[in-house]
């Protein structure tokens, strides 16, 4: 099925999507890799409030620098299980979306069960989604570089859900054939 969402989502929107589902985000999401995901957990182990706000989309990237009179640059999907040993303390905080590519590991899948769904970007297709890119600015962590946190205003922007609130996972689905 396809769908065409508003980010940040309201509960109903999650509960609809199904692995396997094409949706086109429109709206707000936020950029964080490695180093962003470490200076969470320090925030959160020291109850400290993260520079994203409940309920954001998490998209695991670190955007290229724009070039002249451009947005931003290339700016692909990383590889979500990087980020798989912070995701379940992010998902009790509140977070319950997240962008990147491939499988997460069984405790994320559990922590992500009936909470969060994540979605699979196209690896390879940074241009294609720095075109559906509207706006960036930098939220966080600005020493840290193309990995400092950014919030990216997006338009149809495409991903597909590997991991829906029912626990239907699309890499276990092609695992098992």
């Amino acid at each position: 099925m396809e769908h065409r969402l508003n980010v940040p989502f309201q509960p109903d929107d999650l509960r609809a999507l199904r692995a396997g589902d094409v949706v086109y985000l429109s709206g707000v999401i936020f950029t964080a890799r490695d180093a962003a995901h470490a200076r969470f957990d320090q925030m959160l182990k020291a109850r400290e409030t993260l520079p994203v706000p409940k309920g954001a989309c998490i998209y695991y990237c670190g955007p290229c620098p724009a070039a002249p009179g451009e947005v931003i640059g290339p700016c692909g999907p990383t590889t979500s299980k990087r980020m798989d040993a912070y995701t379940p303390a992010l998902i009790d905080y509140g977070i319950a979306q997240f962008i990147g590519k491939g499988a997460r590991n069984s405790t994320v899948n559990a922590a992500m069960k009936g909470r969060a769904v994540h979605f699979a970007a196209t690896g390879g297709a940074g241009m294609l989604y720095a075109s559906r890119i509207t706006s960036c600015e930098l939220v966080a962590f600005p020493d840290l570089g193309a990995e400092a946190v950014y919030r990216l205003e997006v338009t149809d922007f495409p991903v597909v859900v590997t991991f829906d609130l029912l626990g239907n996972d699309v890499y276990a689905r092609d695992i098992a054939k």
